[in-house]
């Protein structure tokens, strides 16, 4: 089995990013500073920069780990013998809890505070974040190639029912117009949006 050589520069990159989560945590995104982060990961703050040339490119790293942490390995897998309704709740409720979660909150106010002023900047970022295929694209294909979903255009079902939880569960609590939804919320939206879905696209 090939052992994997870590660099220099890899050790003192995974520090950083080991730092950030640290004081993102203690201090907040906004209360912390690359200074602080140079400090944390024991590195010069020239080094910081060379890996990362600002706070907000360390935001958007550690959301796209959240996101392949969560969206991509969650355990669901296509099952023909189990209802639909309970498949799909399932996997829209993992979404729902990443993107509910004070960390990945409170990070995605950073980087869209940020990118705002940046748009081509953000639409590649979200380009990247999406471009994975996750499990509801996986589980989604495999119920269509089964012949239980009537789907004309995939990318299209996944961006409807990601706009369809993000409208209950992501943007109201982003903007802090509504206050954290509790887990009964969160299972309601889940369902909800599985039996609305599957209503319009079940064969």
């Amino acid at each position: 089995m090939a052992t994997v050589t870590r660099t220099r520069s890899d050790v003192k990159r995974e520090a950083i990013i080991c730092a950030a989560k640290q004081a993102f945590q203690k201090y907040g995104v906004a209360g912390t500073s690359m200074d602080r982060l140079a400090e944390m990961a024991n590195v010069s703050k020239r080094t910081v920069y060379n890996h990362f040339n600002a706070k907000e490119v360390i935001v958007m790293h550690l959301i796209k780990a959240l996101w392949q942490k969560s969206m991509v390995s969650i355990p669901v897998q296509y099952d023909n013998t189990t209802p639909l309704e309970d498949q799909l709740s399932a996997i829209l409720l993992a979404e729902i809890e990443l993107i509910t979660g004070s960390e990945y909150l409170e990070l995605a106010r950073v980087a869209f505070g940020h990118f705002f002023y940046h748009p081509d900047r953000l639409r590649d970022e979200v380009e990247q974040l999406t471009a994975q295929e996750t499990v509801l694209h996986k589980w989604l294909k495999s119920a269509r190639d089964d012949g239980t979903l009537t789907l004309p255009d995939l990318e299209y079902s996944v961006k409807e029912l990601s706009s369809l939880i993000k409208g209950h569960c992501f943007w109201p609590q982003l903007m802090k117009i509504e206050p954290p939804i509790s887990l009964q919320g969160k299972k309601k939206v889940a369902t909800q949006t599985a039996l609305l879905f599957l209503s319009h696209y079940r064969a």
